[in-house]
């Protein structure tokens, strides 16, 4: 066996763990331990019997199966899986930030400060006059946004059944529509990728309570009509929503408020570098115009002067209610600011940059064709004639986490890629070498990518149809 050969050997047995109970186990008399009732207790438990070190290096590995952020690049288009930086982690560990909610405003004055100020940066970055902290993700952010734009609606006595949102729209924005109740009506693209205007002017009506746009769009591009876009939703009576999926392509740059966007949503873990996914706590803040400033959620965070505190909480005018408790998830948010402050405002500006920049760069990199330009933060590549999930599983084997897939449905076989600013230009090489090799294999090699991972390929749609969330469900079959 030469060199090559016994290290490929070793990369393959470690793709696979055996469970702790597997590598060892030990029987532990309990029928003494504990009073408890006889339904509840049993005379013996089997325990893996293994050392620290064993059970450290089991973790490790197993750790080291799943692809994750630090690992290397997290190309996903839209979904915008970038580094989150350490210091954010410890600023939200610190004891200090361990402050309860439901205290009195006069014993948690720094607390609400800190809120009160990312309420006023959010509002600068986005161009808008009134932020809430409240919503615990970007989905329920768009949710609260167009909630507020039907009670500003209901509040002018207006009835207005319909949103409509463009082909090329962040994919979440068709189903908080119609959460809301309201009926989608969807606008075609034009050649170039972007609105059609014409279709927009024959598609609203006094039946538009919103048009829900992310600009750049989907598949990157810079709707170069947004003001004469904002003036026809105006003009027929309908609000401009904002979809902050995108923007952290336009920071420092460009401001939604200015473009006519009327509220819009901020997703941080996105733009400014909290956490995302794994079904922990998220933040999707809001912001609007001052105009629809009295529909915000309950509480928000104000500053007063009574001599007393210098911050509080309140109950907008009009306000739709609560969508989450208290003033958001906090953490989250502290790790917004301190993001936020950190880099400040030539920071963000440069964060903006450099993820455009990263993203035209691996697009001439790569040999897919990218069918439309030019883009900001993210484009959109075909495979063409071949199969864009087949490339994305090949792309596995090469040591990278492929693109989104076969989304959005105007460019087809789609592979949509987000770089993020985060990456070199040596981990943007690395990224491109893999989707060139998997764009030229072989179809027998992409048909039975991966073969390189842990895991093999899956019925995905069986998968999320009837989970195993356990392996113990393994036995049951």
């Amino acid at each position: 066996m030469n060199h090559d050969q016994a290290r490929y050997t070793r990369e393959e047995k470690n793709l696979h763990e055996p469970l702790l109970a597997e590598k060892g186990e030990a029987t532990v008399d309990v029928s003494e331990s504990s009073p408890l009732p006889s339904d509840l207790t049993r005379d013996e438990l089997t325990l893996p019997e293994l050392s620290e070190p064993e059970v450290t290096r089991h973790y490790t590995r197993l750790s080291q199966m799943n692809w994750a952020i630090d690992s290397g690049p997290y190309p996903l288009g839209s979904c915008t899986m970038k580094y989150n930086p350490k210091f954010i982690e410890d600023v939200a560990a610190d004891p200090n930030g361990a402050v309860h909610p439901d205290r009195s405003a006069e014993s948690v004055q720094g607390t609400l400060q800190l809120q009160y100020r990312l309420q006023q940066y959010l509002a600068e970055i986005g161009g808008m006059d009134a932020v809430t902290l409240q919503p615990p993700a970007g989905a329920a952010g768009e949710f609260t946004g167009i909630l507020i734009a039907k009670a500003y609606h209901d509040h002018n006595d207006e009835d207005r059944s319909e949103v409509i949102i463009p082909a090329s729209a962040h994919g979440t924005n068709f189903a908080t529509a119609a959460l809301a109740g309201y009926d989608v009506v969807e606008l075609p693209a034009n050649d170039e990728g972007r609105v059609d205007v014409e279709a927009l002017r024959a598609a609203v009506s006094d039946d538009t309570a919103a048009l829900m746009l992310t600009n750049p769009n989907t598949v990157g591009l810079f709707e170069r009509d947004i003001t004469e876009i904002a003036d026809i939703v105006h003009d027929a009576g309908g609000l401009l929503y904002y979809d902050g999926a995108n923007l952290n392509a336009l920071l420092g740059r460009a401001r939604p408020g200015d473009m006519g966007f009327d509220v819009m949503h901020y997703n941080v873990h996105k733009t400014f570098a909290t956490p995302h996914g794994g079904g922990g706590p998220g933040a999707g803040p809001v912001g609007v115009v001052a105009e629809l400033e009295k529909f915000l959620p309950t509480p928000r965070v104000r500053e007063v002067d009574d001599g007393a505190v210098g911050y509080e909480t309140f109950e907008p005018e009009r306000s739709i209610g609560k969508v989450h408790g208290f003033t958001g998830n906090w953490l989250v948010l502290l790790k917004t600011y301190a993001y936020i402050a950190r880099l400040g405002d030539e920071g963000l500006a440069d964060a903006s940059a450099k993820a455009v920049l990263n993203a035209n760069y691996l697009a001439e990199q790569i040999d897919l064709d990218v069918p439309y330009g030019p883009f900001h933060h993210e484009f959109a590549a075909t495979s063409g004639d071949r199969d864009a999930a087949d490339v994305a599983k090949r792309m596995l084997d090469f040591g990278v986490h492929p693109p989104t897939t076969k989304w959005p449905e105007m460019v087809p076989e789609a592979m949509l890629t987000e770089p993020t600013e985060i990456e070199s230009r040596s981990s943007l090489d690395d990224l491109a070498e893999a989707f060139n090799l998997a764009y030229a294999d072989t179809e027998e090699a992409l048909e039975s990518a991966p073969n390189r991972t842990t895991a093999q390929r899956i019925d995905q749609a069986t998968a999320a149809r009837n989970p195993r969330l356990s392996w113990q469900a393994l036995d049951d079959e």
